[in-house]
């Protein structure tokens, strides 16, 4: 063979193995929030707008934003409200789009006592409260309630509600699993460590707030604003918020193997304060909070 068509060779093999490498290297990163405050923060925070290059698209009735902030690609959109909403949505989203990585700042209520209004938490772990039983009470021993045979309880019962473990499966394996708990990316709870002390001071109801990463956040079904209720939570997983979406996020991101880190901000008490849920005159403050926090860590990565 002739040198020269040998070197054009040589060079287009290794400009496309190049371009193959960045395309490698490119990540794409999902921003979510659930509801109409936390995206009103989303946009602002990140400055969404097609003057500047975001591009609209709209898959099944759900709204995405494809654009860049801060040297990076992202693609920002709305859960929804709800755990079917939340798993239903980023699932669409993981179909439609290379994401490679999944960030979610929104509002939450506060069940650890050490916390308040404001105060925001970036949980290592995500659970279920709400994948129970209901059972009876058994008419035979007041106060005890009648277990099916299948039910083996791991966790202390909320009355008739006896919560369990949810079993998962993924690619790779050939049976379901329980998990206790969806774990967040250990790579994006480093970056929400170093960004912490580089974080502007935010203040609410004139103090400045906490925001902590680590422990245990939980989501189910209901809004909850129940003092009792939210005794128990904290108690059995010493759990630091509740929301509506988190563990639905986490489970499909566990599935697909999506790095995932939720950041909540937390809006009320979710039940553990003196009269009325506090929840509509926080939410826009505190989503913009969560939001900060979010961008920081953005900026870690």
């Amino acid at each position: 063979m002739h040198p020269r068509p040998l070197l054009i060779l040589v060079f287009l093999c290794i400009a496309t193995c190049g371009g193959l490498a960045r395309a490698a290297e490119t990540r794409l990163y999902a921003i979510c929030g659930a509801y109409a405050p936390e995206m009103t923060a989303l946009k602002e925070g990140f400055g969404v707008d097609p003057a500047q290059g975001w591009e609209r698209r709209v898959i099944k009735g759900v709204e995405f934003w494809r654009g860049s902030s801060g040297g990076k690609e992202l693609v920002l959109f709305r859960t929804g409200i709800s755990l079917v909403n939340a798993a239903y949505q980023l699932q669409l989203a993981l179909d439609h789009f290379p994401i490679t990585h999944i960030l979610f700042a929104g509002v939450a209520g506060g069940t650890d006592p050490a916390l308040q209004v404001g105060d925001v938490v970036v949980p290592s772990r995500w659970a279920y409260h709400g994948e129970a039983a209901y059972l009876n009470e058994d008419p035979a021993n007041p106060g005890k309630y009648l277990i099916p045979d299948y039910l083996k309880p791991r966790y202390e019962n909320f009355g008739m509600i006896f919560p369990d473990d949810t079993a998962v499966i993924r690619e790779g394996q050939a049976a379901f699993e329980d998990m206790a708990a969806f774990p967040a990316d250990p790579a994006l709870l480093a970056a929400a460590e170093r960004a912490l002390p580089k974080l502007p001071p935010m203040v609410k109801r004139g103090r400045t707030v906490a925001v902590q990463v680590g422990g245990t956040g939980v989501a189910g079904q209901v809004f909850l604003d129940n003092a009792r209720y939210r005794e128990w939570v904290f108690r059995v997983w010493q759990a630091r918020c509740v929301d509506m979406e988190s563990t639905a996020l986490a489970h499909v991101a566990y599935v697909n193997r999506t790095p995932i880190l939720i950041i909540r901000g937390l809006s009320d008490l979710a039940g553990g304060q003196a009269g009325k849920n506090p929840i509509d005159e926080n939410e826009d403050a505190v989503s913009m909070i969560a939001v900060k926090v979010l961008r920081g860590v953005l900026a870690e990565l």
